[in-house]
């Protein structure tokens, strides 16, 4: 039975580009992926478990191999492009508190003015 899946527009524009470079549906392109990284994930370079553990620091990303490196760096790359509610809280308050909030293109940290909103 077929099902329906929302997908982001550059994961779809990724696979439209990767499908017609292959000569394969979009939906055929979809399921050639899904074998490989389900075969990826079976082939016991690859443990899931590990790649969690790095993602919460429990692991050091030097012990991964280099399918889990390439999967973690992928996570990670996207986990820190989206800051959690929390995060957002964190630097608000910092901001409002005048303490640093980042760096300057020289290293240096930048200080945010008291009162200033988020």
């Amino acid at each position: 039975m077929a099902q329906s899946v929302k997908l982001a527009d550059e994961v779809m524009a990724l696979i439209r580009r990767e499908a017609d470079l292959q000569s394969r549906s979009v939906a055929g392109q979809i399921t050639h992926w899904l074998k490989i990284g389900r075969a990826i994930e079976r082939s016991g370079n690859y443990d899931h478990a590990r790649i969690a553990a790095a993602l919460e620091g429990k692991l050091d990303t030097t012990e991964l191999h280099a399918e889990e490196e390439a999967a973690w760096l992928e996570a990670f790359t996207e986990k820190m492009s989206a800051p959690s509610d929390e995060e957002h809280s964190y630097h608000a308050d910092r901001r409002r508190l005048g303490r640093g909030v980042g760096l300057d293109a020289g290293g240096n940290l930048v200080y945010a003015r008291a009162n200033v909103a988020p």
